[in-house]
């Protein structure tokens, strides 16, 4: 499992940022005390998403972080209803799935369910 993935962000997007993970069922926790003042931290469960504040964040074009929403439909109706635009893409492994980009522009992956553990083939 992932522990965490840190993406970066101008700080200013923080608040937005911290909506948006939380539309994902994501709750801010606290980041070590030298830390706090460079990043937010949100998890779930066991998973971490550490929003680092930098003046010109880098947002990879392609690349991507993936989550598993608990209710899809619901999540992506919250999302739409904030403004923002889920893209539905071609179902894998039988999951409903589709991209958004965050508020600091980054692109996320929703899936309705994790993958059964076989990879995929074309």
């Amino acid at each position: 499992m992932i522990q965490h993935v840190a993406i970066e962000i101008q700080e200013q997007h923080a608040d937005a940022c911290v909506r948006f993970w939380a539309l994902l069922g994501f709750q801010r926790v606290a980041p070590p005390p030298a830390l706090a003042q460079r990043a937010v931290w949100m998890q779930r469960a066991g998973t971490q998403v550490h929003l680092l504040f930098v003046d010109e964040p880098v947002v990879a074009p392609q690349g991507h972080v993936a989550v598993v929403v608990e209710d899809y439909d619901e999540t992506l109706r919250a999302l739409r209803e904030t403004g923002l635009d889920p893209q539905p893409r071609t179902e894998y492994w039988g999951s409903p799935r589709c991209f958004v980009r965050c508020p600091a522009g980054h692109r996320i992956e929703l899936m309705a369910f994790a993958p059964s553990g076989t990879a995929f083939h074309s």
